[in-house]
């Protein structure tokens, strides 16, 4: 995991780019998610996620809140790739809508964010999720605050 005092001297870019090309470590819940990212530019990233059956509720699919955290991730980050050195962010609501279930059989899915609005204190995006066939999973949108990296929320 990149340390806070050393991502706070990286864009918001800068820094996916090091997690995709290897410069940076995964952050923890990447390893036991199984997401990972694909590419990354300013305003737009795209990730994969291996649905398996350790994601299942009780009715046998995929949870829903294993693709609410894969649709949050994929949003965040194209806002976080539109920061500068010093900023970070957060969500503050987000909204997803679930098209069709996820099985393992799926096969892996195709995670994609992109910025919608870009303020001094906000930003809003969009995420879409696919299976392998391209037939669409998930959407959603989401609004996040923009802060000082190095600022403490309490």
């Amino acid at each position: 995991m990149v340390p806070p005092e050393v991502a706070a001297t990286l864009s918001g870019l800068d820094l996916l780019q090091g997690l995709l090309d290897g410069t940076y470590p995964a952050p923890p819940f990447a390893e036991t998610t199984d997401l990972w990212p694909i590419s990354v530019e300013t305003g737009k990233v795209v990730f994969e996620a291996r649905p398996s059956k350790r994601f299942y509720n009780p009715m046998g699919f995929v949870h829903g809140g294993w693709i609410s955290l894969l649709i949050d991730t994929v949003m965040g980050c194209a806002v976080q790739s539109t920061l500068k050195a010093g900023q970070t962010y957060t969500t503050l609501e987000m909204k997803t809508t679930f098209v069709r279930s996820v099985l393992e059989t799926t096969g892996n899915l195709r995670c994609e964010g992109i910025m919608l609005h870009s303020g001094s204190r906000t930003a809003s995006a969009e995420g879409k999720i696919f299976d392998s066939s391209g037939r669409l999973v998930a959407h959603g949108s989401e609004t996040c605050l923009v802060m000082d990296a190095l600022k403490k929320v309490s």
